[in-house]
């Protein structure tokens, strides 16, 4: 689907990519992962044609359609759901025809919008916008009304509308809450076309690619699987590197000891020359460079408080009129962490606002302990900084009496380098800003840590940082993130903001996903009343039987689908299959085939399911 050969681009004083070559597949997710800064964004350009090459080539087939967020989508007066239909030019542009097409026309054009189903077209739309956090009310309403993220998201779902041959998503899910972020990663599993995808997010790239393209040092290596499989299909390559640099260097030494002792003899000068001849062509295997990633300091309170932390008691919280919140009635301890769920716009960054203390409550009773200290990161720290401020200059106002070598070593414990602590803010990065800012937070050693959207900058080995620094705390968390994974790693207890308030929910984050994922499925469909039984029930459980035996022929085929992607992936984890390019390229088309049969295997096995199911409701 898309070939890169030999891709060069030098820019902005340093070299992006050198000579860097790979092809994707038809049909295949893939994540692009690297380290900040190392071009993933830059290679999007150059894949739209929106920055040019210094060299090499990037070819996709012809009339190949090529979708992306770049963007929010403008304020405009047309309603929601109309935007998004619009995304389908093909659609737009047939029903556009018919209004003025001839008589001997109207036939193709009816059968081109049938090709494309067009009637299912709306109700598309409104699934997709309902995964992304609309509501069936937000559908008539104009584009200007809503905010630039809620845009965002918009310009998000008329590419995955479209469907074009080549999806490019780069973070998609940074503004997006959690419920959003799980919905996605559902869909892109499902994704018929192409898609490389930017994320740092982990179990976005464990469950909805097929592959990682990884960047590095000016390089594109495509790995098979997801990310953790990635993690160790690369840990092998650099052992393995390792290893043959170890032995060709040890080979060459050798040699070289050889020349240098027989190279004045005349008996030996021959084979002298001639093991310099095999020195000049022995191979050079690069060192593997491994970034070590700084560590979050988070130190744990001092003296640790007597439980509860805090207790609420029918506590109400807003902003002057109705509240936000209400009937809160809560317990924290010492050493919780606590998981706060819920879609934007129900509370959560209220309820994180009236723990830290920024937010009086209305009404009820809150008890907590007044040496209580608490630590609070929330993004508009980050946006509210000086942008002619420098991190030296920030951890001077917060460390008065410190002297300067002292503020430097505690930036450099940060891991800001020597040559960024007189940085200004403007030019450091994103992820830069948030690790001085969480360690910042943290310095204190707080009682309770409220973390909201920590990681929206993190790449993914600082994402892990985090996770081990929270765990190693003795304190107490609340935690507001859409990355399921540290949510997972760090949370124990999980509540669910909805309603109007706050409570306990009851499971984990696999029973959180099914939930969103089943609530996104329902939306918008009618509530029908359960029909009274009927005397046709017999006749009904016969027409149900032939279903179910459909059903248990489309799981045997996904069975035997999953097994044989099971077994292509077991067998491309194998260091010796990249030994010979030619197998490599043999082995990936048939799991690329073999994936497409999964696709329609599981396409066939949930229509099968939901015939059966729907047979078997009729009965009752």
């Amino acid at each position: 689907m898309l070939r890169i050969h030999d891709l060069v681009l030098d820019a902005w004083g340093r070299r992006f990519f050198d000579h860097a070559s790979v092809t994707l597949p038809a049909s295949v997710k893939v994540g692009l992962v690297g380290r900040n800064g190392a071009g993933k964004s830059t290679l999007f350009k150059l894949i739209l044609g929106t920055l040019a090459a210094g060299g090499g080539e990037i070819d996709l087939p012809k009339a190949a359609r090529i979708g992306s967020v770049d963007q929010e989508h403008p304020a405009t007066p047309i309603p929601l759901l109309e935007t998004v239909l619009a995304a389908d030019t093909r659609r737009a542009a047939l029903i556009g025809e018919l209004e003025t097409a001839p008589p001997e026309r109207i036939a193709d054009i009816y059968q081109g919008l049938s090709d494309i189903e067009a009637d299912r077209a709306p109700a598309r739309a409104a699934e997709i916008l309902s995964g992304l956090g609309f509501t069936n009310d937000d559908l008539a309403r104009p584009m200007a009304e809503f905010s630039g993220g809620w845009r965002m998201r918009v310009a998000m779902a008329a590419a995955l509308f479209a469907e074009p041959d080549l999806l490019l998503l780069d973070e998609p899910t940074n503004y997006l809450d959690l419920e959003g972020a799980l919905w996605l990663e559902a869909r892109l599993r499902k994704y018929p076309k192409t898609a490389l995808i930017i994320s740092h997010d982990r179990e976005l790239l464990d469950h909805s690619v097929d592959a990682i393209l990884h960047l590095t040092e000016g390089r594109l290596d495509y790995y098979t699987g997801g990310f953790s499989e990635f993690e160790r299909q690369r840990a092998e390559k650099i052992r393995l590197q390792t290893a043959m640099k170890s032995k060709i260097d040890a080979k060459r030494a050798h040699m070289q000891a050889f020349v240098d002792r027989f190279r004045a003899s005349a008996a030996k000068a021959r084979q002298a020359q001639s093991r310099l001849k095999m020195i000049a062509k022995l191979q050079d295997v690069a060192p593997s460079i491994e970034s070590n990633v700084a560590p979050f300091l988070i130190p744990s309170p001092t003296r640790p408080l007597a439980p509860p932390l805090v207790r609420l008691e029918g506590v109400e919280v807003g902003y002057g009129g109705s509240p936000v919140l209400k009937r809160l009635n809560l317990r924290m301890d010492v050493d919780d962490r606590i998981g706060l769920l819920g879609v934007n716009g129900t509370g959560k960054s209220t309820f994180a606002r009236m723990i830290a203390g920024d937010l009086k409550i209305g009404g009820g009773h809150i008890h907590r302990d007044r040496r209580m200290k608490v630590g609070w990161f929330h993004q508009h720290q980050i946006e509210a900084m000086d942008p002619e401020d420098t991190p030296l200059a920030i951890i001077r106002r917060a460390l008065p009496d410190a002297t300067e070598a002292q503020r430097r070593s505690r930036l450099a414990q940060f891991g800001m380098t020597v040559e960024k602590v007189e940085t200004t803010v403007a030019n450091l990065s994103g992820g830069e800003r948030a690790r001085l800012l969480l360690n910042m937070v943290a310095m204190e050693k707080p009682h309770l840590l409220i973390l909201d959207e920590p990681t929206n900058h993190l790449d993914i080995d600082s994402r892990r940082a985090l996770t081990e620094a929270l765990n190693d705390y003795a304190g107490a968390v609340i935690l507001i993130t859409h990355d399921r994974s540290l949510m997972e790693m760090v949370a124990d207890r999980l509540w669910l903001t909805a309603d109007g308030s706050v409570k306990p929910f009851d499971g984990d984050m696999d029973d959180y996903a099914k939930f969103v994922l089943d609530r996104a499925r329902n939306a918008g469909k009618p509530v029908a009343k359960a029909p009274p039984p009927s005397p046709a029930a017999a006749p009904q459980r016969a027409a149900a039987a032939p279903l179910k035996r459909k059903l248990e022929a489309a799981e045997e085929v996904l069975a035997r689908e999953t097994r044989l992607v099971a077994e292509l992936d077991e067998t491309l984890s194998s260091p010796a299959v990249y030994a010979d390019p030619n197998r490599l390229v043999d082995l990936q088309r048939r799991r690329a085939r073999t994936a497409e049969r999964l696709a329609e295997a599981e396409a066939k096995w949930v229509a099968a399911a939901e015939a059966h199911e729907a047979a078997i409701a009729a009965q009752s």
